[in-house]
């Protein structure tokens, strides 16, 4: 058995601690509410009996997880599709998947869902400390093979820190332990645009011992892109952005819990995960040939390739691109005049419920921009 214990400060739940995590997250409060939204025709103490009876991690990611999913798929989009699953069967062992990132839970979530129907082992996941601001949450996240990825520190203790997670993700797929899932940059992309963080590839290759050809072939790294017809949370990130350009950006207290809780909530049309190829050998050794800091420049640009390549266009993003560049050269190809009458209609919908003091132009052309920008990416 691999050990795991230099890595206490980061690892998920074990089956025991899970177990006695789930306990505390069936007699919480909130889990009633939580249960009728979830499950309106069952009776409210639904989800508290399930937790309850759950023994193991895979059992609740098997039976719960994949329940909640499906209720909130049926309650606030038109489906979910993926495609590319066979480009994992190519991997001999365990891999890190590579995504963008436009929802905080929903994204790890849905590429967990579509492993779990091809019949493939779950994954754990890499996710920000800044998100655990409750112990319910906490419980949730650990016991969903969440590794803490800690945010807020020195830049002493996040190099340290940066190396023991990079670590942990090489020793896990090395041994075949877990395959991993982490977002291509800190944060969402508000903007977007998906780009990979370079600093990144430079943390996973922190753990390396061998030459950095053979310290990322030995990852098995899976670009993956996650697409949905309603950016969640779309309003939310215009305002985000919008607030920036004057200061930086401060988030209020526990507004990534209501980030979380809105992206669930909202309706997202159509949502598809594209699983794209991995990077060969011959593309690592490509990159390998050149010096310094333009090796892992080589990689990034074949994973923004490879990531936006595999995002699905849906009509929301070709009248967005129109929008913005007060254009029609997708009216009647890609979308239809009432198409186009509903998505103005939805824009002056989402940016009303935001501050009176915003300017509402700009904040038309950011939320614009959002949908829009991807179609700029595929087009370049």
């Amino acid at each position: 058995m691999t050990d795991l214990s230099e890595f206490e400060d980061i690892r998920p739940y074990s089956d025991e601690e899970a177990v006695q995590a789930l306990g505390r997250v069936a007699r919480h409060p909130m889990l009633p509410i939580i249960s009728k939204y979830l499950f309106p025709k069952s009776s409210v103490d639904t989800l508290a009996k399930t937790l309850r009876s759950v023994k193991s991690i895979d059992e609740f990611q098997a039976v719960v997880m994949v329940d909640v999913i499906n209720a909130v798929l049926a309650r606030t989009s038109e489906g979910f599709t993926f495609d590319g699953i066979d480009n994992l069967s190519s991997i001999n062992g365990r891999f890190l998947a590579v995504s963008n990132h436009r929802d905080i839970v929903l994204d790890p979530a849905l590429i967990l869902y579509a492993m779990h129907a091809s019949g493939l082992p779950f994954a754990e996941l890499c996710v920000g400390s800044n998100l655990l601001q409750s112990p319910l949450i906490e419980d949730l996240m650990k016991s969903n093979r969440m590794i803490k990825v800690i945010r807020g520190i020195s830049a002493r203790q996040m190099y340290l820190n940066s190396h023991t997670l990079s670590k942990y993700i090489r020793l896990s797929i090395t041994s075949g332990t877990s395959s991993i899932w982490v977002a291509q940059k800190e944060g969402r992309a508000k903007n977007g645009l998906d780009k990979t963080e370079q600093g990144l590839l430079k943390m996973f290759d922190m753990s390396g011992d061998k030459g950095f050809e053979e310290n990322f072939k030995e990852l098995h790294i899976v670009p993956m892109s996650i697409s949905y017809e309603y950016e969640p949370c779309d309003s939310r990130k215009a305002r985000e952005i919008l607030m920036s350009r004057e200061a930086p950006y401060v988030k209020r207290p526990k507004e990534d819990l209501h980030s979380i809780l809105t992206g669930i909530r909202q309706n997202k049309g159509h949502i598809h995960l594209s699983i794209g190829k991995p990077l060969t050998a011959d593309e690592i050794a490509e990159a390998a040939a050149h010096t310094g800091n333009d090796r892992y420049q080589g990689l990034r640009d074949l994973l923004d390739k490879r990531i936006r390549g595999g995002y699905k266009l849906w009509k929301t993003n070709y009248m967005g691109y129109d929008l913005m560049n007060g254009a029609s050269e997708y009216l009647g190809v890609k979308y239809l005049p009432e198409d186009m009458a509903a998505f103005r209609a939805y824009t002056e919908h989402k940016i009303q419920k935001l501050e009176r003091r915003l300017d509402r132009d700009a904040l038309r052309d950011i939320f614009w921009h959002i949908y829009g920008n991807p179609v700029e990416s595929k087009l370049k």
